[in-house]
């Protein structure tokens, strides 16, 4: 759970924290009254991630890259419509995701994210009810489907309908915003599991 991952982070890393970890230890009293928070760049969430580009029909790899990559427009992907970027990192352990794969969509040309969730199946309803309420625009839509096999959620959206969209951000700054959003998407399916 999201309270644990984080309590672990803090056993290990101590005060060195990210604004999201950061909001979360306080609102839950994760850190005693004298603990000073040192919050980190956010620029610098990514820079150890593991990062390749693939091809969308073959899933063939074009390359790995560092983390400059991240420093280029989300536009880059609208330019090589058939590539799509994959990307690990040890700060999606916390929220309970394996990976996130992002790409533009070829006939609506929006900006797609995928990923596997780590949460209970029984937890369906909660997750769609999180979706529905947070996702923008005039038709949102999201695809969310449980993978018996991985014991995942295979969830699918656009970032397009995330607040705080907007066409001009890096490729690092779109994974800043998946990344808050998918944290509060955890923290409140796991409060509402804790208020049943």
């Amino acid at each position: 759970m999201l309270k644990e991952r984080i309590e672990k982070y803090l056993k290990e890393q101590g005060n060195n924290i990210y604004i999201e970890e950061k909001e979360y230890a306080e609102k839950h009293q994760l850190m005693s009254e004298g603990d000073a928070f040192e919050v980190k760049d956010p620029d610098t969430r990514f820079t150890e991630a593991y990062i390749e580009r693939g091809d969308k029909e073959t899933e063939e790899v074009l390359g790995r890259e560092t983390a400059d990559f991240l420093n280029k427009s989300i536009e880059y992907f609208k330019r090589h419509i058939n590539e799509f970027m994959y990307l690990e990192s040890q700060w999606f352990e916390i929220i309970g995701v394996d990976a996130i794969s992002f790409e533009v969509d070829d006939l609506f040309r929006t900006y797609d994210v995928m990923l596997g969730l780590k949460l209970p199946k029984k937890k369906e309803a909660a997750i769609r009810s999180y979706m529905e309420r947070t996702l923008q625009g005039d038709s949102p839509t999201f695809d969310l489907m449980f993978n018996q096999q991985d014991g995942l959620w295979d969830l699918n959206f656009a970032l397009d309908n995330i607040q705080g969209f907007r066409e001009d951000l890096t490729i690092g700054n779109a994974y800043l915003l998946i990344y808050r959003y998918l944290f509060h998407l955890v923290e409140t399916v796991e409060a509402e599991i804790k208020s049943m």
